[in-house]
């Protein structure tokens, strides 16, 4: 399996459970991007992967960037490969072709909190905290994953204090879908994974490509989007074959075409 030192890949089905796992806090080094990247790139050509999970081991999600592994402004392009790297950590997810439901177990801050806001639905346990602290470390970055979770007022108010929310909070601003005891999380962003995997694997494709493309566009251009999308798959074996299913309440038989 794609399984890499830093990040552990289990197949449950055709879900692919991606589990941080670089103690005590997970925290992201220039290697564990780099797996990262690999690994969500390969869950999005395999035809056996239909949805993922993002979870980790411990009770920190992810504590952020790892400050020691920071570039030296001394070594020329030291810079620019490590932002476009980071970058790229977030973008392999949000851009990756199968759903990928976060399961939030622990801490989420800085870097940890955009690999959260990159996937596209989110689950936490009743202990998890969010945060993006940078500017505590004399730094700044991150608004724009904020931006993508909350209102203005909230966003600046955690960039320029450093604040920390809770789960309970997150879920009282509907950013995420459901605060869970710790040993109850894994099964239920397994669940919502499962349950998507189950669809026919074109549409979801299509509609996480639609989803991803729609979120800044005016309501006009986007829905005439999606429309040509819905043409495009209703020419498709898999959408005649849902259609068929549901018509006679059976379960459906995809092949991906």
């Amino acid at each position: 399996m794609m399984g890499k030192e830093h990040v552990r890949v289990e197949m449950h089905g055709m879900v692919a459970l991606v589990t941080l796992a670089r103690p005590p806090v997970n925290a992201l080094n220039r290697k564990m991007r780099h797996e990262i990247v690999e690994i969500f790139d390969e869950i999005s050509q395999r035809d056996d992967i239909r949805s993922a999970v993002l979870t980790a081991e411990g009770k920190t999600f992810c504590a952020g960037a790892d400050l020691k592994d920071r570039p030296d402004p001394s070594n020329p392009g030291d810079f620019l490969e490590h932002n476009r790297i980071t970058r790229e950590t977030g973008n392999s997810i949000r851009e990756c072709a199968k759903p990928v439901v976060a399961a939030v177990n622990g801490t989420a801050l800085g870097a940890g909190l955009g690999l959260m806001a990159s996937c596209d639905i989110y689950f936490a346990s009743e202990n998890a905290v969010f945060g993006m602290p940078e500017i505590n470390v004399g730094l700044a970055g991150g608004a724009s994953m904020l931006n993508s979770l909350f209102g203005r007022s909230t966003t600046r108010r955690m960039f320029f204090t450093g604040m920390r929310m809770t789960a309970q909070d997150l879920l009282d601003r509907s950013v995420i879908e459901a605060v869970t005891k710790p040993e109850d999380l894994l099964d239920t962003a397994m669940a919502t994974a499962t349950e998507i995997a189950s669809k026919a694997p074109l549409a979801i494709r299509y509609a996480k490509e639609a989803a991803n493309m729609v979120e800044n566009m005016p309501q006009r251009d986007a829905y005439r989007l999606e429309q040509n999308y819905t043409m495009a798959l209703s020419k498709t074996e898999d959408a005649k074959e849902a259609r068929m299913a549901f018509l006679e309440k059976r379960q459906p038989e995809f092949k991906g075409r």
